[in-house]
């Protein structure tokens, strides 16, 4: 899939909390060492990792690694479908602090690609269901493609980037 761009200050807020919180704060209290940059992003690579496994993701030699300079995580594995990769990618994409994933990721099981969408103010399941489908009672189908990361089909917010499933 290559890079896929999200929008940097939307999303869960995982860095704002624990080791990566802590990391984070100290590397910005002097950015010239390397060595707290090193350890901020790692610790914001191992808090997106966490992240993906609470949403019951999995994928054989997962790994993610984060730059915070560019605001990019990387994320390696073997997906057993393409909708896993498509999830896992989405998990660490939808963070508050990344602004670009770099899908190096490979599947078990090739399939059909989804598209992206990005949501905007006044977006509604409904709508987006519309434009690509041509019908907006259509929209579970989003919702499934989105599931854990989607607990409700009306909540959704703008700058979250969603996977639409092929018809």
């Amino acid at each position: 899939m290559g890079l896929i761009d999200f929008v940097k200050d939307a999303g869960e807020k995982l860095f704002g909390r624990g080791q990566a919180q802590a990391a984070v704060k100290d590397a910005a209290a002097d950015p010239s060492n390397q060595a707290k940059m090193q350890a901020a992003n790692s610790a914001a690579a191992d808090a997106i990792v966490e992240y993906i496994k609470s949403q019951n993701l999995s994928a054989t030699g997962l790994t993610v690694t984060y730059d915070g300079a560019t605001s990019t995580a990387s994320v390696f594995g073997v997906a057993p479908d393409q909708a896993t990769r498509e999830k896992i990618v989405l998990c660490c994409g939808n963070v508050a602090g990344v602004a670009a994933v770099k899908d190096m990721m490979s599947v078990d099981q090739s399939q059909p690609e989804a598209q992206y969408y990005t949501v905007v103010s006044g977006d509604n399941l409904s709508k987006i269901s519309k434009q690509f489908y041509g019908d907006p009672n259509k929209y579970m189908k989003i919702f499934d493609a989105n599931k854990p990361m989607l607990t409700s089909p009306d909540r959704i917010y703008p700058g979250q980037k969603l996977r639409i499933p092929p018809q």
